[in-house]
């Protein structure tokens, strides 16, 4: 194995309840992150993809996030349906999920499909 076509990091960071700043964990990350690795399963993905938990990632305040690799593109995960969006859209079919963007976001014109 040369190494993960995709690499999907899951913020899962965990915050005292009263911190402004919001945490991504108490939003429900980590079975977002659990949905992650279902569906790359599902879907055959092993050696191709991977679905790690990270640190903060500095967007608590917006909501469980994630970041795709190598394209760099961030998302706002909310949903199991929002993770399959992503499982099938950007990782599979190379589309980045406009709708699940974070705000300021500038995605690249064109993604590569994982799978031809």
């Amino acid at each position: 194995m040369t190494g993960y076509r995709r690499h999907i990091f899951i913020c899962t960071n965990k915050r005292e309840p009263d911190d402004p700043r919001g945490s991504c964990s108490k939003l429900g990350s980590e079975s977002l992150h659990a949905c992650f690795k279902q569906e790359a399963k599902r879907l055959n993905l092993k050696g191709l993809v991977r679905a790690n938990k990270a640190g903060c990632l500095d967007y608590c305040a917006q909501g469980p996030t994630v970041v795709v690799y190598p394209e760099g593109i961030w998302y706002r995960v909310t949903s199991e349906a929002d993770v399959k969006e992503i499982m099938d859209r950007h990782i599979l079919q190379g589309q980045v999920v406009q709708r699940l963007l974070l705000p300021d976001q500038s995605p690249p014109p064109l993604l590569s499909p994982l799978k031809a």
